[in-house]
Parts: C-alpha cells; sequence; structure tokens
C-alpha cells in the first residue's frame, strides 16, 4: 500500500488548483461558436422546430444562408435585445414605482 502523507495546506492548494482547473474547462465548454446551426439555435433558446422555422423566415432575423442556415451569434443577441419589448409595453414589471 502507498502511504501518501500531505499537510492540509498542500492539500488545500491541490484542491484549489483542480476546482480552478475545472472550472477553466467548464467555461470553455459553454463557449458558443460565431455561427450556430439551426439545431444549435434551438437548443439555446429552448424552442422547438415549429418556432424555430417562424424565426428563420423573418425578413429581420439574422441568417446567414450562404453556407446553408447559420445565424451569427453576436447578430443573435442583438436581435433579441432589440425585439424584447413586450414585457416593457405589456406590464408594469419595469416601471418604478413611486
Amino acid at each position: 500500500m502507498f502511504n501518501v502523507q500531505f499537510d492540509a495546506e498542500q492539500l488545500r492548494e491541490i484542491i484549489r488548483e483542480e476546482v480552478r482547473g475545472a472550472l477553466t474547462e467548464s467555461i470553455k465548454t459553454r463557449e458558443l461558436p460565431p455561427l450556430l446551426t439551426r439545431k444549435e439555435m434551438m437548443d439555446l433558446l429552448r424552442i422547438k422546430p415549429t418556432k424555430a422555422a417562424e424565426l428563420l423566415g423573418r425578413p429581420d432575423f439574422p441568417v446567414f444562408r450562404e453556407a446553408g442556415v447559420l445565424i451569427p451569434t453576436d447578430k443573435l443577441f442583438q436581435w433579441i435585445d432589440k425585439h424584447t419589448y413586450w414585457v416593457e409595453e405589456n406590464t408594469d414589471f419595469f416601471k418604478s414605482v413611486s
């Protein structure tokens, strides 16, 4: 059998390094590609094929069709920001209380 001994500070440093490494790897796997496929967009937005077809058919929706159906990730988030107005116009959620 192996008999390995660590003092408490050595063990803490080993754990810190492992946690840092795991977090860094986790962040890397969450990065989005510059262009999303239809399926990736559906997964990201948590929508079904019918809603995806509706969005992709809109003339103002950012889609790159020259290489198939690809959605520029940065343009998608800009489009979402630009079109997220329903809550502001139809509820008092964002209005300050006097």
